[in-house]
């Protein structure tokens, strides 16, 4: 009971996210993640997030970096684990905060445009609660370096920080595809 424009228009909307492959007159037909595709994604990234970040050690208040802080502050973090949407909403909000705090709208436009096409495999990063406590306890050292107006610490933390949360996403994904191709051959 849905029109064809609004389906339409979310499928054109997964296609330009990499989600579906839309090919004329024969369908949409899911993609599968092309590792190489998200680790250039992952280097883009990084390359956006170190550029904010020596923005943001110039331009951002004390008062907004303090509300930051103590907002991934890791003695706030929740008993009961957030669930995996709404962890991963809040881990783009806070690396699109410090874009924005730099008042580049054009790069923190970029990072959130970088942040759709990888956010199918950033989920993977927070089903375990280790890593929950892991990104709180970081996002707040980095906020604590820029604070200190330590440029090249908060780099390195916030670097090692996305790094880590690739790799971890990463080797999710291949060992689910792994797991995928083992049961479709079982299944022969």
């Amino acid at each position: 009971h849905v029109s064809r424009t609004p389906v339409r228009e979310a499928l054109q909307r997964l296609a330009a996210e990499g989600y579906v492959t839309i090919l004329p007159k024969q369908g949409c037909f899911v993609r599968d993640i092309d590792i190489d595709e998200v680790n250039q994604y992952y280097e883009v990234r990084i390359g956006l997030e170190l550029r904010a970040l020596e923005l943001a050690c110039l331009t951002m208040p004390d008062s907004q970096l303090n509300k930051l802080a103590a907002t991934w502050d890791p003695g706030q973090v929740p008993r009961k684990p957030p669930t995996v949407a709404a962890m991963v909403a809040r881990d783009e909000g806070f690396h699109l905060a410090l874009a924005a705090g730099t008042g580049n709208a054009v790069l923190a436009g970029y990072l959130k445009d970088v942040n759709d096409h990888i956010h199918i495999v950033r989920r993977l990063d927070f089903t375990d609660a280790t890593r929950i406590e892991q990104t709180y306890r970081e996002h707040h050292e980095v906020v604590q370096r820029l604070l200190a107006r330590d440029i090249d610490g908060a780099k390195l933390l916030l670097e090692r920080h996305i790094r880590k949360s690739a790799d971890v996403a990463k080797a999710i994904t291949l060992t689910q595809l792994a797991q995928q191709r083992i049961r479709a051959q079982a299944k022969r």
